[in-house]
Protein backbone atom coordinates (compact mmCIF):
# COMPACT_ATOMS: atom_id res chain seq x y z
CA UNK A 1 0.00 0.00 0.00
CA UNK A 2 0.80 3.43 -0.69
CA UNK A 3 -0.25 6.34 1.47
CA UNK A 4 -0.33 9.57 0.10
CA UNK A 5 -0.12 12.16 3.14
CA UNK A 6 1.48 11.35 6.81
CA UNK A 7 -1.07 13.64 8.97
CA UNK A 8 -3.47 11.51 11.33
CA UNK A 9 -5.24 9.66 8.82
CA UNK A 10 -2.35 8.32 6.94
CA UNK A 11 -0.08 7.90 9.75
CA UNK A 12 -3.21 5.59 11.24
CA UNK A 13 -3.69 3.67 8.06
CA UNK A 14 -0.37 2.70 7.76
CA UNK A 15 0.35 1.43 10.98
CA UNK A 16 -3.00 -0.68 10.18
CA UNK A 17 -1.27 -1.90 7.34
CA UNK A 18 1.46 -3.09 8.99
CA UNK A 19 -0.62 -5.32 10.90
CA UNK A 20 -1.23 -6.87 8.17
CA UNK A 21 1.90 -7.76 7.47
CA UNK A 22 1.82 -5.52 4.34
CA UNK A 23 4.66 -3.59 2.76
CA UNK A 24 3.84 0.72 3.22
CA UNK A 25 5.20 3.35 1.61
CA UNK A 26 4.06 6.55 3.25
CA UNK A 27 4.92 10.17 0.92
CA UNK A 28 4.57 13.06 2.72
CA UNK A 29 5.71 17.05 1.18
CA UNK A 30 6.01 18.68 4.64
CA UNK A 31 5.89 17.41 8.19
CA UNK A 32 4.67 13.94 9.40
CA UNK A 33 1.34 14.68 11.51
CA UNK A 34 -0.12 17.44 9.92
CA UNK A 35 -2.87 19.37 11.36
CA UNK A 36 -3.02 17.06 14.08
CA UNK A 37 0.32 18.38 15.42
CA UNK A 38 1.10 21.59 13.81
CA UNK A 39 -1.11 24.97 13.32
CA UNK A 40 -4.31 22.53 14.05
CA UNK A 41 -5.67 20.55 17.25
CA UNK A 42 -2.67 19.86 19.22
CA UNK A 43 -1.59 23.80 19.28
CA UNK A 44 -5.13 25.32 20.27
CA UNK A 45 -5.88 22.47 22.58
CA UNK A 46 -2.76 23.74 24.59
CA UNK A 47 -3.44 27.39 23.88
CA UNK A 48 -6.78 26.52 25.38
CA UNK A 49 -5.61 25.02 28.36
CA UNK A 50 -3.39 27.58 29.35
CA UNK A 51 -6.29 30.02 29.16
CA UNK A 52 -8.40 28.10 31.19
CA UNK A 53 -5.88 27.74 34.05
CA UNK A 54 -5.08 31.39 33.90
CA UNK A 55 -9.10 32.68 34.26
CA UNK A 56 -9.39 30.03 36.77
CA UNK A 57 -6.65 31.62 38.66
CA UNK A 58 -8.11 35.13 38.06
CA UNK A 59 -11.54 34.35 38.97
CA UNK A 60 -10.10 33.04 42.33
CA UNK A 61 -7.47 35.21 43.55
CA UNK A 62 -9.24 38.58 42.00
CA UNK A 63 -12.70 38.37 44.16
CA UNK A 64 -10.04 38.29 47.08
CA UNK A 65 -8.52 41.28 46.32
CA UNK A 66 -5.53 40.07 44.69
CA UNK A 67 -3.71 41.23 41.60
CA UNK A 68 -4.29 39.33 38.18
CA UNK A 69 -2.32 36.44 37.12
CA UNK A 70 -0.88 37.20 33.47
CA UNK A 71 1.68 34.66 31.34
CA UNK A 72 3.45 36.35 28.75
CA UNK A 73 2.95 35.37 25.55
CA UNK A 74 6.16 34.49 24.96
CA UNK A 75 5.80 31.90 27.83
CA UNK A 76 2.33 30.57 26.36
CA UNK A 77 4.16 29.79 22.68
CA UNK A 78 6.94 28.03 24.70
CA UNK A 79 4.62 25.54 26.19
CA UNK A 80 2.94 25.04 23.05
CA UNK A 81 6.44 24.39 21.00
CA UNK A 82 7.51 22.00 24.09
CA UNK A 83 3.85 20.09 23.33
CA UNK A 84 4.25 19.81 19.72
CA UNK A 85 8.09 18.97 20.38
CA UNK A 86 6.56 16.26 22.17
CA UNK A 87 4.42 14.48 19.81
CA UNK A 88 6.73 15.32 17.04
CA UNK A 89 8.88 13.79 19.08
CA UNK A 90 7.30 10.52 19.57
CA UNK A 91 6.12 10.34 15.80
CA UNK A 92 9.95 10.97 14.75
CA UNK A 93 11.59 7.83 16.86
CA UNK A 94 8.31 5.40 16.12
CA UNK A 95 9.23 5.92 12.02
CA UNK A 96 12.98 5.82 12.83
CA UNK A 97 12.39 2.66 15.03
CA UNK A 98 10.32 1.14 12.96
CA UNK A 99 12.66 1.10 10.06
CA UNK A 100 16.07 0.52 12.29
CA UNK A 101 14.06 -2.58 13.79
CA UNK A 102 12.34 -6.28 12.15
CA UNK A 103 9.85 -3.97 10.50
CA UNK A 104 12.04 -2.11 8.01
CA UNK A 105 10.79 -4.84 5.48
CA UNK A 106 7.34 -3.68 5.71
CA UNK A 107 7.46 0.30 6.78
CA UNK A 108 9.33 3.10 4.62
CA UNK A 109 8.89 6.53 4.13
CA UNK A 110 9.30 9.34 1.31
CA UNK A 111 9.97 12.84 1.85
CA UNK A 112 8.04 14.82 -1.46
CA UNK A 113 5.40 15.48 -3.41
CA UNK A 114 3.01 12.40 -4.40
CA UNK A 115 1.48 12.64 -7.62
CA UNK A 116 -1.04 9.81 -9.56
CA UNK A 117 0.76 8.80 -12.92
CA UNK A 118 -1.98 6.19 -13.23
CA UNK A 119 -3.99 3.96 -10.99
CA UNK A 120 -1.01 2.26 -9.41
CA UNK A 121 1.75 3.99 -10.25
CA UNK A 122 2.89 7.39 -8.24
CA UNK A 123 5.78 9.76 -9.00
CA UNK A 124 7.37 11.63 -5.88
CA UNK A 125 8.63 15.09 -6.64
CA UNK A 126 11.18 16.21 -4.11
CA UNK A 127 12.78 19.53 -2.82
CA UNK A 128 15.68 18.74 -4.67
CA UNK A 129 13.73 18.22 -7.40
CA UNK A 130 14.93 14.44 -8.13
CA UNK A 131 11.50 12.33 -9.20
CA UNK A 132 10.70 8.62 -7.89
CA UNK A 133 8.10 6.30 -9.31
CA UNK A 134 6.68 4.03 -7.77
CA UNK A 135 3.82 1.10 -7.82
CA UNK A 136 1.19 0.10 -5.26
CA UNK A 137 -1.49 -2.29 -4.97
CA UNK A 138 -3.61 -0.23 -3.39
CA UNK A 139 -3.57 3.88 -2.72
CA UNK A 140 -4.56 6.00 0.32
CA UNK A 141 -5.42 9.01 0.05
CA UNK A 142 -5.10 11.03 3.38
CA UNK A 143 -3.90 14.67 1.81
CA UNK A 144 -5.75 16.76 4.60
CA UNK A 145 -7.00 20.12 4.56
CA UNK A 146 -6.24 23.44 4.83
CA UNK A 147 -7.92 27.08 6.13
CA UNK A 148 -10.24 28.11 3.67
CA UNK A 149 -9.98 31.82 2.15
CA UNK A 150 -12.83 34.39 1.73
CA UNK A 151 -12.51 36.08 -1.79
CA UNK A 152 -11.30 39.31 -1.75
CA UNK A 153 -9.51 39.30 1.44
CA UNK A 154 -6.03 39.41 1.20
CA UNK A 155 -4.58 36.98 4.09
CA UNK A 156 -1.35 38.06 4.66
CA UNK A 157 -0.50 35.79 7.69
CA UNK A 158 0.31 38.90 10.16
CA UNK A 159 -2.63 41.18 10.08
CA UNK A 160 -4.89 38.79 8.25
CA UNK A 161 -4.78 35.40 9.31
CA UNK A 162 -6.01 31.71 9.20
CA UNK A 163 -5.06 29.20 11.98
CA UNK A 164 -2.06 28.53 10.01
CA UNK A 165 -0.58 31.73 11.00
CA UNK A 166 -2.15 32.49 14.47
CA UNK A 167 -0.03 30.81 16.65
CA UNK A 168 2.87 32.73 15.15
CA UNK A 169 2.37 36.26 16.37
CA UNK A 170 4.64 38.09 18.64
CA UNK A 171 2.69 39.31 21.08
CA UNK A 172 -1.15 38.81 22.13
CA UNK A 173 -3.54 41.38 19.87
CA UNK A 174 -4.54 44.74 21.23
CA UNK A 175 -7.64 43.50 19.54
CA UNK A 176 -8.78 40.94 17.12
CA UNK A 177 -11.75 39.94 14.74
CA UNK A 178 -12.40 36.67 14.21
CA UNK A 179 -14.61 35.61 10.92
CA UNK A 180 -16.74 32.72 12.06
CA UNK A 181 -19.26 31.71 14.75
CA UNK A 182 -18.42 28.03 14.62
CA UNK A 183 -16.01 25.45 16.75
CA UNK A 184 -12.99 26.76 15.36
CA UNK A 185 -13.82 30.63 15.54
CA UNK A 186 -16.04 30.37 19.22
CA UNK A 187 -12.97 27.97 20.28
CA UNK A 188 -10.01 31.15 19.23
CA UNK A 189 -12.34 33.73 21.06
CA UNK A 190 -12.81 31.88 24.25
CA UNK A 191 -8.88 31.41 24.16
CA UNK A 192 -7.68 35.00 23.86
CA UNK A 193 -10.62 36.47 25.91
CA UNK A 194 -9.42 34.08 28.41
CA UNK A 195 -6.02 35.30 28.55
CA UNK A 196 -7.81 38.59 29.17
CA UNK A 197 -5.30 40.55 26.98
CA UNK A 198 -7.42 41.30 23.98
CA UNK A 199 -10.31 42.89 23.22
CA UNK A 200 -12.10 40.13 20.73
CA UNK A 201 -15.11 40.91 18.10
CA UNK A 202 -17.34 37.72 16.96
CA UNK A 203 -18.83 37.60 13.26
CA UNK A 204 -21.65 35.85 13.57
CA UNK A 205 -23.97 35.49 10.50
CA UNK A 206 -26.91 33.64 12.22
CA UNK A 207 -28.71 34.87 15.42
CA UNK A 208 -27.27 32.70 17.71
CA UNK A 209 -23.09 31.00 18.11
CA UNK A 210 -23.29 27.24 17.16
CA UNK A 211 -26.57 27.47 15.69
CA UNK A 212 -26.53 23.17 15.02
CA UNK A 213 -26.49 23.20 19.14
CA UNK A 214 -29.34 23.22 21.22
CA UNK A 215 -29.92 26.58 22.21
CA UNK A 216 -29.69 26.07 25.99
CA UNK A 217 -25.81 24.95 24.78
CA UNK A 218 -25.45 28.36 22.68
CA UNK A 219 -26.49 30.37 25.62
CA UNK A 220 -24.06 29.69 27.96
CA UNK A 221 -21.43 30.25 25.80
CA UNK A 222 -22.45 33.12 24.47
CA UNK A 223 -23.17 34.65 27.77
CA UNK A 224 -19.91 33.39 29.17
CA UNK A 225 -18.31 35.24 25.97
CA UNK A 226 -19.96 38.62 26.31
CA UNK A 227 -19.40 38.83 30.58
CA UNK A 228 -15.52 38.29 29.34
CA UNK A 229 -15.87 41.36 26.61
CA UNK A 230 -16.43 39.19 23.94
CA UNK A 231 -18.27 41.49 21.20
CA UNK A 232 -20.75 38.89 19.19
CA UNK A 233 -22.22 40.66 16.19
CA UNK A 234 -25.57 38.48 15.80
CA UNK A 235 -26.78 38.56 12.31
CA UNK A 236 -23.92 40.75 10.38
CA UNK A 237 -22.96 40.36 6.85
CA UNK A 238 -19.45 41.02 6.11
CA UNK A 239 -18.90 43.59 4.03
CA UNK A 240 -15.27 44.11 3.60
CA UNK A 241 -12.06 43.15 5.49
CA UNK A 242 -9.18 44.99 4.72
CA UNK A 243 -5.56 46.23 6.00
CA UNK A 244 -5.14 49.85 7.04
CA UNK A 245 -1.35 51.01 8.22
CA UNK A 246 -0.52 48.33 10.46
CA UNK A 247 -4.11 47.50 11.51
CA UNK A 248 -7.30 45.96 10.06
CA UNK A 249 -10.68 47.57 9.51
CA UNK A 250 -13.71 45.74 8.35
CA UNK A 251 -17.44 46.71 7.73
CA UNK A 252 -20.39 45.09 8.60
CA UNK A 253 -24.12 44.99 8.03
CA UNK A 254 -27.30 43.67 8.94
CA UNK A 255 -31.06 42.92 8.20
CA UNK A 256 -32.50 46.43 9.32
CA UNK A 257 -29.81 47.83 6.51
CA UNK A 258 -27.84 49.32 9.45
CA UNK A 259 -23.59 49.38 8.81
CA UNK A 260 -20.72 49.12 11.32
CA UNK A 261 -16.87 49.74 10.63
CA UNK A 262 -14.74 48.82 13.18
CA UNK A 263 -10.74 48.99 13.47
CA UNK A 264 -8.83 46.33 14.89
CA UNK A 265 -4.92 45.15 15.13
CA UNK A 266 -5.50 41.77 13.58
CA UNK A 267 -7.93 39.64 12.16
CA UNK A 268 -8.36 35.61 11.65
CA UNK A 269 -10.88 34.00 9.21
CA UNK A 270 -12.26 30.56 10.77
CA UNK A 271 -14.55 29.37 8.09
CA UNK A 272 -14.16 26.37 7.20
CA UNK A 273 -11.46 24.10 5.58
CA UNK A 274 -10.75 22.85 1.87
CA UNK A 275 -8.85 19.50 1.29
CA UNK A 276 -5.60 19.46 -0.29
CA UNK A 277 -6.37 17.81 -3.56
CA UNK A 278 -5.15 20.01 -6.42
CA UNK A 279 -1.61 18.86 -7.24
CA UNK A 280 -2.50 15.17 -6.86
CA UNK A 281 -3.07 14.29 -10.64
CA UNK A 282 -6.53 12.93 -9.98
CA UNK A 283 -7.05 12.68 -13.12
CA UNK A 284 -4.35 10.39 -14.65
CA UNK A 285 -5.82 7.78 -12.45
CA UNK A 286 -9.44 8.36 -13.24
CA UNK A 287 -10.39 9.49 -9.61
CA UNK A 288 -13.38 11.48 -9.28
CA UNK A 289 -14.63 14.20 -7.13
CA UNK A 290 -18.07 14.46 -4.97
CA UNK A 291 -21.22 15.52 -6.86
CA UNK A 292 -20.51 19.10 -5.42
CA UNK A 293 -16.75 19.01 -6.24
CA UNK A 294 -15.74 20.06 -3.01
CA UNK A 295 -13.95 16.42 -1.90
CA UNK A 296 -13.28 13.24 -3.39
CA UNK A 297 -15.86 10.79 -4.12
CA UNK A 298 -16.24 7.28 -1.61
CA UNK A 299 -18.76 5.26 -0.95
CA UNK A 300 -17.28 3.70 2.56
CA UNK A 301 -13.74 4.81 2.08
CA UNK A 302 -13.93 3.27 -1.46
CA UNK A 303 -13.21 6.12 -4.29
CA UNK A 304 -14.66 5.50 -7.63
CA UNK A 305 -11.25 3.49 -8.60
CA UNK A 306 -11.54 0.33 -6.61
CA UNK A 307 -7.82 0.41 -5.40
CA UNK A 308 -7.97 3.72 -4.36
CA UNK A 309 -9.29 4.79 -1.18
CA UNK A 310 -9.27 7.67 0.87
CA UNK A 311 -9.64 8.91 4.51
CA UNK A 312 -9.98 12.11 6.42
CA UNK A 313 -9.87 15.92 5.89
CA UNK A 314 -10.47 14.96 1.78
CA UNK A 315 -13.28 12.52 2.07
CA UNK A 316 -15.30 15.55 3.06
CA UNK A 317 -16.81 14.51 5.97
CA UNK A 318 -16.33 14.77 9.54
CA UNK A 319 -12.94 16.60 9.79
CA UNK A 320 -11.64 15.19 12.98
CA UNK A 321 -8.60 13.62 13.84
CA UNK A 322 -10.01 10.86 15.69
CA UNK A 323 -12.52 10.44 12.67
CA UNK A 324 -9.64 10.61 10.01
CA UNK A 325 -7.97 7.53 12.08
CA UNK A 326 -10.69 5.52 11.55
CA UNK A 327 -11.46 5.85 8.60
CA UNK A 328 -8.23 5.15 7.17
CA UNK A 329 -7.77 2.19 9.66
CA UNK A 330 -11.26 0.96 7.86
CA UNK A 331 -9.79 1.54 4.53
CA UNK A 332 -7.06 -0.47 5.29
CA UNK A 333 -9.24 -3.39 6.63
CA UNK A 334 -11.23 -3.02 3.20
CA UNK A 335 -8.63 -3.85 1.71
CA UNK A 336 -6.76 -6.44 3.18
CA UNK A 337 -9.56 -7.65 5.71
CA UNK A 338 -12.39 -9.55 5.48
CA UNK A 339 -14.74 -6.67 6.82
CA UNK A 340 -18.52 -6.96 6.16
CA UNK A 341 -19.81 -3.84 8.09
CA UNK A 342 -19.84 -0.27 6.81
CA UNK A 343 -18.13 2.65 8.60
CA UNK A 344 -20.74 4.66 10.93
CA UNK A 345 -20.85 8.11 11.32
CA UNK A 346 -23.61 8.18 13.75
CA UNK A 347 -23.08 8.47 17.17
CA UNK A 348 -19.67 10.30 16.84
CA UNK A 349 -18.36 11.66 20.35
CA UNK A 350 -17.18 15.33 19.88
CA UNK A 351 -15.55 18.07 22.56
CA UNK A 352 -15.68 21.67 21.82
CA UNK A 353 -13.17 23.82 24.02
CA UNK A 354 -15.19 26.47 24.49
CA UNK A 355 -16.11 28.04 28.12
CA UNK A 356 -17.27 26.31 29.90
CA UNK A 357 -16.03 23.18 27.68
CA UNK A 358 -18.81 21.72 25.40
CA UNK A 359 -18.92 17.75 24.53
CA UNK A 360 -22.17 15.86 22.56
CA UNK A 361 -22.68 12.36 21.53
CA UNK A 362 -25.63 11.45 19.40
CA UNK A 363 -28.63 14.07 18.53
CA UNK A 364 -29.94 16.78 20.27
CA UNK A 365 -33.31 18.24 21.53
CA UNK A 366 -33.23 20.53 18.33
CA UNK A 367 -32.65 17.68 15.99
CA UNK A 368 -35.03 15.55 17.53
CA UNK A 369 -38.04 18.22 17.14
CA UNK A 370 -37.03 18.55 13.34
CA UNK A 371 -37.24 14.83 13.03
CA UNK A 372 -40.46 14.85 14.87
CA UNK A 373 -39.39 12.32 17.34
CA UNK A 374 -41.31 11.41 20.71
CA UNK A 375 -38.44 11.39 23.37
CA UNK A 376 -38.09 12.04 26.71
CA UNK A 377 -34.99 14.42 27.75
CA UNK A 378 -33.59 15.32 31.42
CA UNK A 379 -31.20 17.71 32.57
CA UNK A 380 -29.53 18.06 35.47
CA UNK A 381 -27.58 21.50 36.54
CA UNK A 382 -23.86 21.00 37.94
CA UNK A 383 -24.75 22.54 40.96
CA UNK A 384 -26.64 19.53 42.03
CA UNK A 385 -23.05 17.73 41.33
CA UNK A 386 -21.13 17.05 44.04
CA UNK A 387 -17.41 16.99 42.30
CA UNK A 388 -18.77 20.54 40.61
CA UNK A 389 -19.27 22.07 43.74
CA UNK A 390 -16.25 21.16 45.28
CA UNK A 391 -13.99 22.37 42.41
CA UNK A 392 -15.94 25.16 42.70
CA UNK A 393 -17.91 24.91 38.89
CA UNK A 394 -20.95 24.84 39.37
CA UNK A 395 -21.90 26.26 35.52
CA UNK A 396 -23.04 23.90 33.37
CA UNK A 397 -25.31 20.47 33.12
CA UNK A 398 -25.96 17.15 31.41
CA UNK A 399 -29.19 16.58 28.85
CA UNK A 400 -29.88 12.90 28.24
CA UNK A 401 -32.50 11.93 25.36
CA UNK A 402 -34.29 9.00 25.27
CA UNK A 403 -37.22 7.20 23.25
CA UNK A 404 -40.76 8.11 24.49
CA UNK A 405 -41.42 4.66 25.20
CA UNK A 406 -40.73 2.02 28.33
CA UNK A 407 -37.45 1.37 26.51
CA UNK A 408 -35.95 4.32 26.80
CA UNK A 409 -32.87 3.80 24.35
CA UNK A 410 -30.59 6.43 24.76
CA UNK A 411 -30.69 8.34 21.60
CA UNK A 412 -28.13 11.92 22.38
CA UNK A 413 -26.37 13.04 25.18
CA UNK A 414 -24.74 17.24 25.70
CA UNK A 415 -22.78 18.00 28.23
CA UNK A 416 -21.37 21.27 29.19
CA UNK A 417 -19.39 22.23 32.22
CA UNK A 418 -16.38 21.55 33.62
CA UNK A 419 -14.78 17.72 32.78
CA UNK A 420 -17.58 17.02 30.11
CA UNK A 421 -15.68 15.31 27.95
CA UNK A 422 -15.16 12.98 30.27
CA UNK A 423 -19.04 11.99 31.31
CA UNK A 424 -20.09 11.10 27.56
CA UNK A 425 -18.28 7.73 26.47
CA UNK A 426 -20.62 5.38 28.83
CA UNK A 427 -23.79 6.68 26.97
CA UNK A 428 -21.75 6.58 23.73
CA UNK A 429 -21.27 2.94 24.29
CA UNK A 430 -25.01 2.32 25.33
CA UNK A 431 -25.79 4.40 22.25
CA UNK A 432 -23.76 2.26 20.12
CA UNK A 433 -25.43 -1.03 21.73
CA UNK A 434 -28.57 0.48 20.94
CA UNK A 435 -29.46 -0.13 24.63
CA UNK A 436 -31.32 1.82 27.29
CA UNK A 437 -31.06 3.68 30.62
CA UNK A 438 -31.47 1.17 33.01
CA UNK A 439 -27.65 -0.43 32.92
CA UNK A 440 -26.36 3.02 33.71
CA UNK A 441 -28.80 3.56 36.65
CA UNK A 442 -27.37 0.58 38.46
CA UNK A 443 -23.69 1.06 37.83
CA UNK A 444 -21.48 2.22 40.95
CA UNK A 445 -19.80 5.39 39.48
CA UNK A 446 -16.69 6.86 41.15
CA UNK A 447 -17.57 9.71 44.12
CA UNK A 448 -17.32 12.40 43.87
CA UNK A 449 -16.96 12.31 40.12
CA UNK A 450 -19.10 14.43 37.31
CA UNK A 451 -20.36 11.63 35.77
CA UNK A 452 -22.23 11.05 39.33
CA UNK A 453 -24.39 13.50 37.07
CA UNK A 454 -25.44 10.92 34.30
CA UNK A 455 -26.19 8.63 36.86
CA UNK A 456 -29.04 11.32 38.22
CA UNK A 457 -30.33 12.08 35.56
CA UNK A 458 -31.11 8.64 34.03
CA UNK A 459 -32.52 8.16 37.66
CA UNK A 460 -34.58 11.07 37.27
CA UNK A 461 -35.68 9.16 34.27
CA UNK A 462 -36.18 5.95 36.05
CA UNK A 463 -37.94 7.95 39.17
CA UNK A 464 -35.98 6.97 41.68
CA UNK A 465 -33.73 10.38 41.79
CA UNK A 466 -31.76 11.60 44.96
CA UNK A 467 -33.36 14.64 44.38
CA UNK A 468 -36.58 14.83 42.93
CA UNK A 469 -37.32 17.18 39.99
CA UNK A 470 -40.66 18.45 41.24
CA UNK A 471 -38.80 20.34 43.63
CA UNK A 472 -35.81 21.67 42.33
CA UNK A 473 -37.34 22.69 39.33
CA UNK A 474 -34.71 25.20 38.26
CA UNK A 475 -31.99 22.66 38.94
CA UNK A 476 -33.79 19.31 37.84
CA UNK A 477 -35.80 18.83 34.60
CA UNK A 478 -37.61 16.10 33.07
CA UNK A 479 -40.17 16.08 29.80
CA UNK A 480 -41.75 14.65 27.25
CA UNK A 481 -41.83 15.63 23.49
CA UNK A 482 -43.96 14.18 21.31
CA UNK A 483 -45.27 16.44 18.12
CA UNK A 484 -43.00 19.28 18.75
CA UNK A 485 -45.14 19.91 22.09
CA UNK A 486 -43.29 19.56 25.46
CA UNK A 487 -44.47 18.27 28.76
CA UNK A 488 -43.47 17.76 32.22
CA UNK A 489 -42.95 14.64 33.33
CA UNK A 490 -44.79 14.30 36.51
CA UNK A 491 -42.75 12.90 39.05
CA UNK A 492 -43.41 12.23 43.06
Amino acid sequence: MCVIGGGPAGYAGAMRAIDYGKRVLMIEKNRVGGAGVYNGALGSKTLWELSQKVRAANDTIISVGRNKFELTWQEVIKTKDEAIFDRKFQYSCHMQLLQNETLSELFSYERGLGQFKNEHEVEILKENGETKTIWAENILIAVGSRPRALPNIDVDGVQIMTSDHIHHMDDYPESLVIVGAGVIGCEYATIFSNFGKTKVYLIDRADRILPFEDTDISDMVSKNFEEQGVKIHHNAQLERLEKKGDRVEYEISYPDGSREVINVEKALLAVGRVPNVEDLGMENAGVSMSKRGRHIGDDDTVTNVPNIYVAGDASGRIALVNMGELEARHAVERMFGNIKHRLSYDNVSTIMFLQPEVAAVGLNEMQCREQNIPVKIVKIDYSCIARAIAMRKTQGFFKIIVTNDDEMKILGMRAIGEHASSAIQAVALLISMNKGVHELAELVHPHPSIIEGVQECVRMLLNKSVFKSSVFKDKLQCYSCVDNVCTPLQRL
